[in-house]
C-alpha cells in the first residue's frame, strides 16, 4: 500500500487488529506518528490558540466524516493526537487512514 491509497480510503465500522508487521508498515507511510502504548501518536505545534483550534475543528470535522474518533490534548499552541481502534484493542487500517487524512491538512 502506498500513501495515496490510504488517503484515499475511508474507514469501516468492521475492522480487525493488524499484526505488528503491518502496523510497521503502515507507521512508514504517516511521517511523524510513532507508536505509543498501543496508539499512533502525533503531537502538532501551532503559532498560537487560535490556530490550535482552527486545526482541532478540521480534525473533528475528519473524525466525524470517517466516523472514527481520536484522543485529543490541546493546549494553547499545540495538539497531540492518539489513535486506537478501541473495538479491536489495538491499531486497525482505520487509525492509520484518519492519521493520513490528519496529516494531509
Amino acid at each position: 500500500m502506498d500513501l495515496t491509497t490510504l488517503l484515499s480510503k475511508t474507514c469501516t465500522p468492521k475492522v480487525t487488529a493488524l499484526s505488528a508487521d503491518a502496523v510497521t508498515g503502515l507507521l512508514k507511510l504517516v511521517p511523524g506518528w510513532e507508536l505509543a502504548g498501543g496508539k499512533i501518536a502525533r503531537t502538532f505545534g501551532f503559532k498560537d490558540y487560535y490556530q490550535t483550534i482552527a486545526f482541532v475543528n478540521a480534525v473533528a470535522w475528519i473524525s466525524h466524516q470517517q466516523d472514527h474518533h481520536p484522543d485529543l490534548e490541546v493546549s494553547y499552541n499545540k495538539c497531540r493526537i492518539s489513535y486506537n481502534t478501541h473495538s479491536v484493542g489495538g491499531l486497525s487500517e482505520s487509525d492509520f487512514i484518519c492519521a493520513a487524512k490528519v496529516n494531509a491538512l
